[in-house]
């Protein structure tokens, strides 16, 4: 199994943990940005986009690290990280989404603008933060976890952007229940840190 993989993304860190928590042997490619790695045909032909993360599992190519995280608790994982209760089920497919979007628009770009100097949308990029972190942090008030009682991948899906907020120069402390519920996370067996989260 190789994981094509971006040190300082969120999106591959997510599967960095997945992999992790799974207890799975795998290699770590380390895509050359420098040398534009993520546009050359090799890379292209694993992922048409470009982006990372790519999971290659003995030959079975899956890209975006949401389907990554789908897949492998599907493969290889217990049934609490992808349940088989439909309720629940709906509930994570949910989640997933607004890490992809309102996650990614928000919290994610702010933090791209000020780490690595990209232009933005600024006011979009702060209004989209403001909502959706107040939107998590009321869901999370009186709550262990995102879906359920113990975590799934909804929580993995989430975790990265929301622990690097302050990259993005986000003041984290009105948002106590997250803040309560990164500490959690980050005392699950087998967690794994990425640079700039304990920064």
């Amino acid at each position: 199994m190789v994981l094509y993989n971006i040190a300082l993304s969120g999106n591959c860190h997510k599967v960095r943990l997945m992999l992790s928590f799974l207890g799975i042997d795998y290699k770590l490619h380390d895509l050359d940005l420098g040398a534009s790695e993520q546009t050359s045909d090799d890379y292209l032909a694993l992922n048409p986009f470009g982006q990372a993360p790519v999971l290659n599992d003995n030959g079975t190519l899956v890209r975006d690290s949401q389907a990554i995280l789908i897949y492998l608790a599907k493969k290889y994982g217990a049934e609490n990280w992808w349940p088989e209760n439909h309720d629940e089920l709906a509930q994570i497919v949910a989640w997933l989404s607004t890490a992809a979007n309102e996650v990614q628009n928000g919290p994610a770009r702010l933090r791209v603008h000020y780490k690595f100097g990209r232009q933005i949308d600024f006011k979009h990029a702060t209004d989209t933060s403001n909502k959706v972190l107040k939107i998590i942090d009321s869901h999370l008030s009186g709550r262990h976890w995102l879906v359920g009682d113990t975590p799934t991948i909804a929580d993995i899906a989430l975790y990265p952007y929301l622990a690097l907020m302050h990259e993005g120069h986000i003041d984290m402390t009105p948002y106590r229940h997250i803040q309560t519920w990164r500490t959690r996370f980050e005392g699950l067996s087998d967690y794994l840190a990425m640079p700039g989260i304990f920064e």
